[in-house]
């Protein structure tokens, strides 16, 4: 027996702000979510897997109109007709007090109620999925340790939407923890919610498959879901990549490329690479370039410049497959920072406290608490929500932090600090 675990669909969700980015292609990539939908059905049929399980957040939100319901009802009939089953979880996105408009489900959809925890039996298959809802779109409570017993001589599927213990970025919702999964001496654990694949466990199975489309820079790599064959006594989870459009990072170290036309001819063979990695599918990247050198004050002087230069190279070697969401330019000029770490002046006690940070999340995270408090006031709720913006989150952090380093060495050197 084979079936197919998925999460985080964020059905018709769009890959937010498109149009600031030159050369994006808008048209292509903005029924992203569907596509990948689509993918997703059509290799169910393909395999000819006995059900698919949807572990939350099929929707973003509320339905702008009965569009984005018509389309998943379209795709639950072509899994109906071949006999597959769908077990249908609501999430935190799309709980119950989110959705305002509603159709009826196709035969084959199961929908877990968010009243109390319940279980679907399927004799046939031998198979018993228990599960709960979301009522509304703030859970404290741990769902699962309230799910039914196994059904004795059944495969039994456990799936809820939670973080467990916590996952950076993702709110603590339906929060639980592997000890307890273990315990309701189920086979397999279907998770939602966090967006990044995980096998949390195998003894039993505990997954994440993370969502089945990238959405922004912070959701990078391959986006799709899992492929769970039951065979005798022995379970496996292959990882299924269905996404359209896949977002990613090139890192290039400019230290000793003698001048731009290096730079350029560098940026576009990690372009080339990227899309023979991921199958020429649509490649939305981030182009971080560093090191420290010659060419520093060159990027310094016209960074404008050189930004548009590399877009026009990722659409010129892509053929239009590849755009770029943001450059950085990060490059340093030959500074040794141990060395200025040493010093007993403020130039030697920033450097310190700069690389201290790095390691510190809980501090990083308590100083951008502080800083951010009154712009977070300040935004509407709806940009609240939005996890591109999230910008507390730790890799956001991260790369502020970064940023503000290469910055301040930057004009340290400029400034006639010691090389």
């Amino acid at each position: 027996m084979r079936f197919l675990h998925c999460a985080d669909v964020h059905l018709d969700s769009p890959l937010r702000g498109l149009e600031r980015y030159e050369g994006a292609p808008v048209e292509a990539v903005r029924g992203a979510t569907r596509r990948a939908f689509e993918n997703m059905i059509e290799f169910a049929l393909r395999e000819r897997v006995a059900f698919v399980v949807i572990a939350g957040d099929l929707y973003d939100g509320d339905w702008p109109d009965f569009n984005t319901g018509l389309f998943f009802a379209k795709g639950m009939a072509q899994l109906g007709e071949s006999g597959i089953g769908v077990y249908l979880l609501r999430g935190n996105h799309d709980a119950a007090s989110k959705l305002t408009r509603d159709l009826p489900l196709p035969g084959n959809v199961r929908l877990f109620s968010d009243h109390a925890p319940g279980t679907f039996v399927d004799d046939a298959l031998g198979v018993a999925v228990h599960g709960q809802s979301f009522a509304t779109a703030a859970v404290v409570d741990d769902l699962a340790a309230s799910y039914p017993p196994p059904v004795r001589d059944h495969f039994n599927v456990g799936v809820v939407h939670t973080s467990l213990t916590g996952r950076p970025g993702h709110d603590n919702y339906a929060p639980t923890t592997p000890d307890v999964l273990r315990a309701k001496g189920y086979d397999y654990w279907a998770l939602g919610h966090v967006h990044a694949r995980e096998i949390v466990a195998r003894e039993p199975w505990i997954v994440y498959p993370g969502n089945l489309q990238g959405r922004h820079i912070r959701e990078q790599g391959a986006k799709g879901c899992e492929l769970v064959t039951v065979a005798a006594d022995r379970i496996s989870a292959e990882f299924v990549p269905l996404d359209v459009v896949r977002w990613g990072e090139l890192a290039l170290d400019a230290t000793g490329m003698p001048d731009l036309d290096a730079l350029f001819d560098g940026v576009g063979d990690a372009v080339r690479r990227t899309l023979a990695e991921g199958d020429e599918r649509i490649a939305a990247l981030r182009v971080r370039i560093g090191g420290a050198g010659a060419l520093q004050p060159m990027l310094a002087h016209r960074p404008e410049h050189i930004v548009e230069q590399v877009r026009a190279v990722a659409l010129d070697v892509s053929g239009g497959r590849a755009w770029v969401e943001k450059v950085d330019l990060r490059m340093r000029p030959p500074v040794d920072l141990e060395r200025l770490a040493l010093g007993d002046d403020p130039v030697g006690l920033l450097v310190r406290e700069l690389n201290a940070l790095q390691h510190d999340r809980d501090g990083l995270a308590a100083i951008a608490a502080d800083v951010l408090r009154d712009l977070r006031h300040k935004l509407p709720p709806a940009l609240g929500e939005d996890e591109a913006l999230r910008l507390d989150a730790p890799d956001v952090l991260a790369d502020v932090l970064r940023e503000a380093q290469d910055e301040l060495l930057a004009r340290l050197a400029a400034g006639g600090a010691t090389p």
